[in-house]
């Protein structure tokens, strides 16, 4: 198995490993869960610096949250890319940013509903979106200088294997920041875009170039999550990439185990 990262925060599971097991894809089941207690490839980005900034005020941060909506209000892809920090800018540009911003239901208005400090200095902000399209809520984490470090969308009313084809669309075409926003926030501090790019461009170094999603079918569910099974063709190899899922619809775990033959 090519195991790809996992989040340190172990799932606790009851998705019915008992009848999964009396499938071939129980073996590769069993070991994902095996895999929540190695150690992840990526380092909580508090835990990169010893030296944590002043956090922004409640007013400073709501109108951080402010700017970076408006800017998504405007669709001005410029604008919001200046707003996104280092880390996020490194695998983006005001073109990929635009792209995403022209596809996206267009956003009419926002209400601040809270925000919270973290160990780390960043900020929290939670806010509900409303747009052509509905109401969604959603979380903007916004460092000391104003800058959005990562976001996360409510989407618990999609489909598990929506959010798992939509995570491996965004991969697959370039837009890690849109991908990475799929995951649970805790999953987000240990993977950077720039990691999740490195990983997904690594793993092709072994299968050979992308060409195209397959199927995406829930293999487990229960209570406390989901386990999404896509299958993705490559160059040399047909790749099945496990996700996990909280109950939320969030992301909290992944692995690419490689079982198709080489062509």
């Amino acid at each position: 198995m090519f195991f790809l990262w996992l989040s340190q925060n172990e799932p606790n599971f009851e998705l019915g490993w008992l009848v999964v097991k009396r499938s071939a894809m129980a073996k590769a089941a069993a070991a994902l869960l095996a895999c929540t207690a190695m150690t992840p490839l990526a380092l909580p980005v508090a835990a990169q610096s010893s030296r944590v900034a002043r956090p922004l005020s409640e007013t400073a941060a709501k109108q951080a949250a402010d700017q970076i909506l408006e800017a998504v209000r405007q669709r001005d892809g410029q604008l919001r890319y200046s707003q996104f920090s280092t880390a996020l800018q490194k695998t983006s540009s005001p073109s990929m940013v635009q792209g995403t911003l022209d596809q996206l239901p267009q956003l009419e208005s926002w209400t601040i509903q809270s925000v919270r400090t973290g160990l780390s200095g960043n900020s929290s902000v939670e806010v509900l979106l409303e747009s052509e399209n509905g109401k969604r809520e959603a979380t903007l984490v916004i460092n000391p200088k104003g800058r959005l470090v990562a976001q996360l969308f409510n989407v618990a009313d999609k489909d598990s294997t929506k959010v798992a084809r939509a995570f491996m669309d965004a991969v697959s075409d370039g837009q890690f920041i849109s991908a990475r926003s799929l995951l649970a926030l805790d999953l987000q501090k240990e993977i950077s875009p720039q990691a999740l790019q490195n990983k997904w461009l690594g793993l092709q170094k072994t299968t050979g170039n992308f060409q195209k999603i397959e199927k995406v079918m829930e293999a487990e569910h229960g209570s406390n999550g989901s386990l999404v099974l896509v299958t993705v063709r490559f160059n040399r190899t047909t790749d099945n990439i496990f996700v996990i899922l909280n109950p939320a619809g969030q992301i909290t775990g992944l692995d690419f185990p490689i079982d198709g033959a080489v062509r």
